[in-house]
């Protein structure tokens, strides 16, 4: 069994909100815990008292109580707390302080602050224009916009008027904006102007005009710019306006009565997500604001640990679900700071650089930026003072043994790595870090509390250290309340109920370790199946991407008389070329730390992997292309010019 890399100090664990609520949960029920695992049984075991329990104990404000705290006898259709009312941006606006809510870091551009009293002023003003709009409850408002104050602010706006936020990045092509916000037909949209990446500006102005002009919906455009100053009121350019168009600055700068908050159902729509879109149009899932509310509130308060003395910076953009998870940090009077831009311009430094000046206690990052940092020989042991930094969050793909090696070795010895993972569906985690418990290389700690988190075999029966499907096979509030436009619930109830009948099926490949811990192999939707064996992607990744020579890589399966067959694509360092010698010594390298089912058939080396805007390798994509099968959407691949040479191959594939 694996060693752990972190362990606890019993100072912290006493210290922690988990063990506070764990002092709760004890005493309201009489029974004591003695771990995390203890604890986390007891909230399956007894879930509707646990959801119960963690309502009354956090700060969430009901404004009518529940009538029902659970009703379901399908899991797909169950409902939590049924009756209740609250407001989604009341309980994010807690705080009037000023104390700081929102630090803005940017490309080339002064740091903004933004006191919880001014951001409460703001959002007021802002409120008061959208309501003279004609913008109310049940109203969406979609934006295409970067991770900065005005987001945080209209967000807040629409929410506290009962309304819809619903927001993608301005990386993002006009048609697949349009695939999300035609399907959700909203009264507002929001356009960034210009942004900034890796130190060039990109105007994205026609993109959001062509896409406004195909949304009859739209009553106006309200424009955001590269950079709005708070202080002085106002942008650094003016942009020529046309009919039905405004600028945030307006919103922001015109009197307005005081800020007031229109209530809605505990399961009312606060957010509209969307699925990728690389295998069709986009899924619109619906999550509701009281879910989004208490599960935030577990996972930011209870599992991170985050308080009104944290100051938390996770590496995101808008189109995910990591922009809605930060946000809702809010609630517990943290200082959020948000960060528009490469996260490793203008030096690959650039985010722990941040983490040190500002004495950051929480950095949300991904596997593929400690990549770029490895490749960057970082070793900030000698060059940076971390000492504040608590915890490093890791999500996008799956953390492996590697990296945790290479952050207790040259980024901080003595800290909380928390691997977690989840997703869009569910806007929140199934598993994640805890700090009551060692922290083993490779594995995310442990299921979150709630969460009734197994691994199935095809077969549908529940293995230990055996790798199958994640499933979650009770209810929990963040669920979706649905797919918009879904009116029998068909599109969702096939999305992840049909596998496993009636039981949530994630679609992630997983195995739960002897330690509790889990480890994640990748989807299982695009795990490889060669010779009727199922291989997780992730756990070839973490051999060859050991290789010096190797800057990245993507695995796809080809299906040739019958039998899968596993493609290696490699992006490779410069001046390196894919020989016979390199190719050799991968085979050998994964024969021995894995097995001879894990060597891929075919080697390829490639200029470029196909990414969605968040960083995640596109499997689905290249297996489609490999098996000339149609893509329906691109346009959520950043990079899609690549598949040009992954078509290349696959003729090639085809002829031989």
């Amino acid at each position: 069994m694996n060693l752990p890399v972190f362990v606890p100090s019993k100072e912290s664990i006493i210290n922690s909100p988990m063990f506070q609520f764990m002092k709760f949960v004890s005493q309201r029920t009489g029974k004591d815990f003695l771990s995390y695992q203890e604890l986390h049984l007891w909230t399956v075991e007894q879930n509707e008292l646990f959801w119960k329990l963690l309502l009354e104990y956090s700060p969430i404000e009901l404004t009518k109580e529940y009538s029902s705290l659970f009703n379901g006898d399908e899991m797909f259709l169950s409902r939590w707390f049924e009756g209740a009312e609250l407001n989604f941006a009341q309980n994010l606006l807690r705080s009037k302080s000023s104390s700081f809510a929102l630090v803005s870091h940017r490309e080339n551009r002064p740091v903004l602050r933004i006191s919880y009293a001014d951001l409460n002023t703001y959002v007021a003003s802002a409120a008061d224009y959208l309501r003279n709009l004609g913008v109310g409850k049940g109203d969406r408002v979609a934006a295409v916009i970067s991770n900065i104050p005005e987001a945080v602010i209209l967000m807040l706006a629409v929410t506290s008027l009962g309304g819809i936020w619903s927001s993608s990045s301005p990386e993002f092509g006009e048609s697949a904006i349009l695939d999300r916000f035609e399907q959700i037909t909203p009264k507002v949209l929001v356009g960034q102007r210009v942004y900034s990446y890796n130190g060039k500006l990109f105007s994205i102005e026609n993109k959001i005009r062509n896409v406004r002009d195909k949304l009859p919906s739209v009553k106006q455009i309200i424009w955001t710019e590269l950079y709005f100053d708070f202080a002085a009121g106002n942008s650094e350019q003016n942009i020529e306006l046309l009919k039905d168009e405004n600028t945030f600055g307006d919103l922001i700068t015109h009197d307005a009565a005081e800020l007031t908050f229109t209530q809605t159902a505990f399961n009312d729509p606060v957010y509209i997500m969307y699925s990728s879109g690389t295998t069709g149009k986009p899924k619109c899932i619906v999550h509701g604001a009281g879910g989004t509310l208490i599960q935030h509130y577990k996972e930011l308060h209870l599992h991170s640990g985050l308080t009104e003395e944290s100051k938390i910076l996770f590496f995101t953009t808008c189109g995910w679900m990591m922009w809605n998870w930060l946000a809702s940090g809010l609630m517990t009077g943290a200082e959020i700071h948000l960060y528009d831009g490469s996260p490793v311009y203008p030096e690959t430094s650039r985010l722990w650089d941040i983490a040190e000046s500002e004495q950051l206690t929480h950095l949300g990052i991904s596997p593929k930026f400690l990549s770029l940092c490895r490749e960057a020989h970082l070793n900030l042991k000698d060059t940076h003072q971390l000492e504040n930094l608590k915890m490093i969050l890791s999500t996008g793909a799956p953390l492996t043994e590697n990296y945790y090696s290479f952050i207790y070795e040259n980024i901080k010895k003595d800290i909380h790595i928390s691997s977690i993972s989840g997703g869009t569906d569910i806007i929140s985690c199934f598993m994640l870090g805890n700090p009551l418990s060692p922290v083993f290389p490779g594995e995310l700690q442990g299921p979150g509390l709630g969460m009734a988190v197994e691994v199935w075999s095809d077969s549908g029966k529940r293995v230990l250290l055996e790798r199958g499907e994640l499933v979650c096979v009770k209810s929990f509030p963040s669920m979706p309340v649905g797919f918009w436009g879904d009116s029998g619930n068909e599109k969702y109830r096939d999305s992840y109920f049909s596998y496993f009948y009636g039981i949530w099926r994630h679609g992630d490949y997983i195995e739960q370790a002897l330690t509790g811990g889990f480890k994640v192999f990748g989807r299982s939707d695009t795990t490889l199946n060669p010779g009727g064996v199922r291989i997780g992607t992730a756990e070839i990744y973490r051999v060859v991407e050991e290789f010096q020579e190797i800057s990245d890589s993507i695995l796809a399966s080809v299906t040739e008389q019958d039998d899968a067959k596993i493609c290696l694509f490699l992006v490779l360092k410069p001046g390196i070329t894919l020989d016979d010698a390199l190719i050799s010594r991968i085979r050998n390298r994964i024969k021995d730390s894995l097995s001879p089912r894990h060597i891929p058939s075919y080697f390829f080396q490639v200029s470029d992997i196909p990414r969605t805007i968040n960083g995640k390798k596109v499997e689905v994509a290249v297996t489609k292309i490999l098996n000339s099968q149609p893509i329906s959407n691109t346009d959520s691949i950043v990079n899609q010019e690549c598949l040009a040479e992954i078509r290349k191959i696959a003729g090639v594939l085809k002829k031989a």
